[in-house]
């Protein structure tokens, strides 16, 4: 690093709409500008955008720095901050930028959620809720049971909830980093509600496009025959105790959503893939593969027309 350069703080707007190529380009112009060097290292200080988007300037910078992620919100700390990856939007989609580049360290204050307004904070209960589902029946039926203490943010409760959900994350990573396997199930949720998130222009935070991610990713395996009968109704309850969405709270065009699905990450040859459970606490897995092909477009769009029931 050049003598001269110090520490500089960098701000970005809050939400989704912060992580694009342009401020990507901006930081590295900052960073190259100030002096920094390969001997550099960035502190990602705020919520899933500043990790995404702070983690893949470390990674792109000089050709990978290292980073420190200081999550401030609760998506954060139980999600985004796990697992390395990093990246920003394009116009065609969620994510579809990025790199694996795990943090050095990440440091989680849950108290520091007690300052969060509301839907901010319910964002990440949608996370807290998909690992359970995916892999912890028990934490399941515990999120729901103490919702009261949930919504109170009792700083015990606050503290289990983050500790699970990064044990959950962490545990799998650890068997497949590179999402090569069984990391696909982290998706589940994701595939629809990120398609959710870009097809409204992201007037649908990453919270309730998760929630409602998951409740059409369990009513499709269902479905399909692959999911135990009521799966979808015992996740419906489940959010909304945790006051997260049930049905969309405005129209949304289906056949949209699922034209956006097809060029997810996960998609192969313009065929969606799904990662599906069978039950609360076990996914689907089937000859090595943790993830499905989805059923025709008219399963998938009656599904998503059926979370618009009370929209008008």
């Amino acid at each position: 690093m050049n003598p001269s350069a110090v520490g500089r703080v960098f701000a970005v707007a809050p939400g989704e709409s912060s992580k694009t190529q342009e401020n990507w380009a901006r930081l590295i112009d900052a960073l190259l500008e100030g002096g920094f060097g390969r001997d550099s290292a960035i502190i990602a200080l705020g919520g899933g955008v500043v990790g995404d988007l702070g983690g893949f300037v470390a990674a792109t910078f000089m050709r990978g720095v290292p980073f420190l992620a200081v999550p401030t919100t609760l998506v954060a700390m139980v999600d985004a901050s796990v697992g390395g990856k990093t990246g920003i939007n394009t116009a065609h989609g969620k994510n579809l930028i990025g790199a694996f580049h795990p943090p050095v360290g990440v440091v989680a204050d849950p108290r520091t959620l007690l300052t969060l307004p509301d839907p901010t904070y319910r964002s990440g209960l949608a996370e807290a809720v998909k690992h359970g589902l995916i892999a912890d029946e028990e934490y399941f039926e515990w999120l729901g049971a103490e919702a009261s203490k949930v919504h109170s943010r009792e700083l015990p409760t606050l503290t289990r909830l983050v500790r699970r959900s990064v044990e959950l994350k962490a545990s799998i990573v650890s068997r497949d980093e590179r999402e090569i396997g069984e990391r696909a199930i982290l998706n589940a949720g994701h595939t629809l509600g990120h398609a959710l998130e870009h097809a409204t222009a992201y007037r649908l935070d990453h919270g309730e496009a998760v929630a409602l991610g998951l409740l059409a990713e369990c009513r499709i395996a269902e479905a399909v025959g692959l999911a135990e009968g009521g799966l979808a109704d015992r996740v419906g309850r489940v959010l909304s105790r945790l006051n997260l969405p049930t049905t969309l709270r405005f129209p949304v065009d289906a056949e949209e959503v699922v034209r956006v699905a097809q060029v997810d990450k996960k998609t192969r040859a313009q065929v969606v893939r799904l990662a599906l459970p069978e039950a609360v606490g076990r996914m689907h897995r089937a000859g090595g593969e943790w993830t499905v092909e989805s059923p025709p477009n008219s399963i998938l769009v009656n599904v998503l027309e059926s979370l618009a029931s009370s929209s008008a």
